[in-house]
């Protein structure tokens, strides 16, 4: 009985240790893939054909189910341009110059998750803007995104809502521009604003 308890124990042990080594040489691994600018985290490297092992599992674990970046482009982010934690107890600003929205042949969107990843509930029901929500600009041709829990005001049409804590939001390209398929295009820091 001794031994038998002895073996179970160490396959046990053996299996945990396994599962937490794998996890953080995924980790690691996912962290050489990405590029980070502006506080925005990005890989163009998931889905290539040719990808040990490795990439292709670090890639799952990070972007389950994620196109090549011919199709598409994904961008995250927790933090702000000052690399503080996004949070809804204060208000931010993406600020996109003119011209410098994403640029892509099909549409692009910023999406607001916990930072889970999952939808958080807001009064007006918008998880997420883009190019397709009648966006309005500034006078000069730019774009600001106005990401706060409470109301926008004067610029509800350019508002997504936050939640009261910590949030993430990822932004995606779809069929996106060759600079942004080059690297040389770059997503502006979210900005606090209060």
């Amino acid at each position: 009985m001794g031994l038998t308890t002895g073996v179970v124990q160490g396959i046990i042990v053996g299996a945990v240790l396994a599962f937490i080594t794998a996890n953080l040489i995924l980790n690691a691994v996912a962290r050489t893939m990405q590029t980070t600018v502006n506080g925005w985290s990005t890989t163009l490297k998931c889905s290539q054909p040719g990808n040990g092992i490795l990439q292709r599992a670090a890639c799952a674990k990070v972007l389950p189910a994620v196109n090549v970046a011919q199709e598409a482009v994904y961008w995250t982010t927790t933090v702000d341009g000052a690399g503080k934690t996004l949070n809804g107890h204060h208000a931010y600003i993406l600020h996109f110059p003119a011209g410098q929205l994403p640029q892509n042949d099909a549409f692009w969107s910023l999406t607001m998750t916990d930072v889970q990843g999952y939808m958080v509930s807001n009064p007006v029901n918008r998880h997420s803007v883009g190019d397709r929500s009648n966006l309005a600009p500034n006078a000069d041709g730019s774009t600001d995104i106005h990401i706060q829990s409470t109301s926008a005001t004067g610029h509800e049409s350019n508002w997504l809502p936050a939640p009261t804590g910590n949030f993430k939001l990822m932004l995606r390209a779809y069929l996106p521009g060759r600079a942004i398929l080059d690297g040389d295009y770059h997503l502006p820091p979210v900005v606090r604003v209060r």
